[in-house]
Parts: structure tokens; sequence; C-alpha cells
């Protein structure tokens, strides 16, 4: 699966870019208004709104988030798509909105072609955890493969919607296993976690920074990340590759797209405004309370990650066998 390494090496992304001139707002922005897909309280709008802080005074005179939750984050990128092209509008989302989606939605009202790479954000590892709704005594994969398989009623993980990466690794974990879980999408992973924390599903799938809090407090276990090797984040959970799943491997970069018919100019001017926010050291720090790597790159380096990312998702919605219908 598509990997920090790989994505590094396609996009030469990194929290310093060179190569940049310097920032110049002379056009600035009446409003730039940042669109994201998911609810409120989640890691996509957390990130969104540092952003917006950041571009408020210099890029544009005011910003604002507008959450479009709903449809696993396809409402946003639809109210994106045939915006104004004078980078007052933004789409701020996870990669597979726009990478994986083309592959498993036969009636998608958007295309690849229909936005405007500009940077990347940041990049994320996502976690499998569980919560009261499982004993105790689960400490591990094998551990919560071996209660799944003794309870299928109660064998459920959930999702922050139904065909997003979460989804397809708990589906891969299944495939893997030969266990059944059944998924249960949600609007976003803020409701998600709710229902884990409450016991109303066992395990939950999603950004591994959305677990954080409640690891802390004792009420969550996480017992597997998606990166290659065990992030510094959580260093006490293993890797899904160390617990014998090697084709689990995945890594996530939330990305600022345009409208698609914006000028180089335009894209050029909210690109230096993307950089200049993820180099902030407030909101390097404070994406990592989040479990993100605050990245940027260019535009054309991004073309390129969406390209590449397009590619390798192909494998793996014919592996796991998912359909909206599903």
């Amino acid at each position: 699966m598509f990997n920090r390494r790989q994505f590094l090496a396609t996009s030469g992304a990194a929290v310093t870019v060179g190569g940049w001139p310097s920032l110049v707002w002379s056009q600035s922005i009446e409003m730039a208004r940042v669109f994201v897909g998911f609810p409120a309280g989640g890691t996509t709008d957390a990130v969104s709104r540092r952003l917006a802080d950041k571009f408020r005074g210099g890029y544009a005179k005011n910003s604002l988030v507008e959450n479009k939750a709903g449809a696993g984050g396809r409402l946003a990128a639809d109210a994106v798509k045939g915006s104004p092209n004078d980078g007052s509008v933004m789409l701020l989302t996870p990669a597979s909105i726009i990478t994986l989606y083309p592959h498993i939605f036969t009636r998608l009202t958007y295309k690849i072609e229909d936005f405007t790479p500009v940077s990347t954000a940041c990049i994320a590892v996502f976690g499998f955890a569980v919560g009261p709704g499982v004993p105790e005594t689960v400490r591990s994969l094998k551990d919560y493969l071996a209660w799944a398989k003794a309870n299928p009623s109660r064998a459920v993980f959930g999702s922050p919607g139904a065909g997003t990466p979460p989804h397809f690794l708990g589906a891969l974990l299944a495939k893997g296993s030969g266990v059944e879980l059944r998924h249960v999408p949600y609007r976003g992973s803020a409701p998600g976690i709710q229902d884990l924390l409450g016991g109303q599903v066992g395990a939950f799938s999603g950004p591994i920074g959305d677990f954080l809090p409640h690891i802390k407090s004792g009420k969550v276990r996480m017992l597997a990340t998606s990166a290659p090797k065990r992030t510094p984040i959580a260093p006490h959970v293993p890797t899904y590759s160390e617990q014998g799943f090697k084709n689990i491997e995945f890594v996530e970069w939330y990305g600022v797209f345009l409208p698609g018919k914006a000028s180089a100019d335009v894209v050029q001017r909210a690109a230096q405004a993307v950089k200049a926010a993820t180099t902030s050291p407030d909101v390097v720090e404070g994406l990592a309370t989040l479990g993100l790597e605050a990245s940027a790159n260019t535009p054309e380096e991004l073309a390129r990650a969406v390209a590449m990312e397009t590619a390798a998702w192909a494998p793996v919605v014919k592996t796991v066998g998912f359909t909206p219908e599903s």
C-alpha cells in the first residue's frame, strides 16, 4: 500500500521546502473559505482551522472554515468544484477523497481534473483501537481477532466513513485474518469515537490523533498502527506489519486544492500561504499533538503524489471488493 517512504520519494515533501519566492501578499483576498468534508471536532477540521488562522491577515483579510459533512467527505469536494477560481475557496481534504474515491464510486460527481493541487498540509497515520465494549484482556490484534471470532455478534468496527482508508484497513484486517468483522460507517471520527467510548461499538479504525486523549485516560487501547514502522507518537503500539499483516502499511497526506481552473499565479500564492502556515512552530506543534506531521510541498509535487496514489489504490479496492452498495 501507499506509505510514507513512497510519498516522500515522489513529492519531496518535508516541513521545510526550498526554492520558494519570498511571501508577497499584494493581492490579499477579502475572505478565504476552507471547505472540510467532516464535522467539527475531527482531525481534518482541526487541521483546517490551524491553516485558516494563519491565512488571516496575510493571504486573506479574513478566513473561515466551512464544514460540509457527509458522504465520506464528498460534499465538500462538490462544494469547491466549480467555485470561484480567485483563491478564495479551498478544499482541505484527506488524499483518499481525490485518489481513492474514483475507484469505488461509479457515479462520483467530481473528477481529479476538477481540482488544482496546491500543497500538502500534513501526513497522518491510522490506528485500530478498542474501547469498553471489548474485554480488558484484549491487548493485541491476535487477542482481538480471537475474541471477535468467539463473539461474532459483537465483532464490529467503526470508521470515519464507508470507503475511507480506515474502512479499507479494517476490511484488509478481516480478509487477512479470515475473521468476519462487521463495518459501521460514521460521519467522521468524532461521533464514532463517542460510540467507542460508550461501548456501542467495540473497535474503531481511524487517525491515531483521535485516540490519543482517550489512550492517556485509559478508556481506549490502540492495538495497531498503519505506518511502516512504529510511530514516535505512540511508540508502544506495534504496527499491523509487526503483527503479521504485511499488506497493511499506509499513511495518508492531507492536501489543499483549489478549483480546477485556478491560474498559476493564484495557485502559487495559495501554496506560499500553506507553506507559511505549516512551517509556523505553533502549527507544527499543534499538529503533532493531533498525531500529525506537518508537511508542505509544491503544486507540481502534489500533482505527482496524486497520480501515484490513485494508481496504488486500484489493487487494494479489487482485493477488498468494496462497492457503495456493499
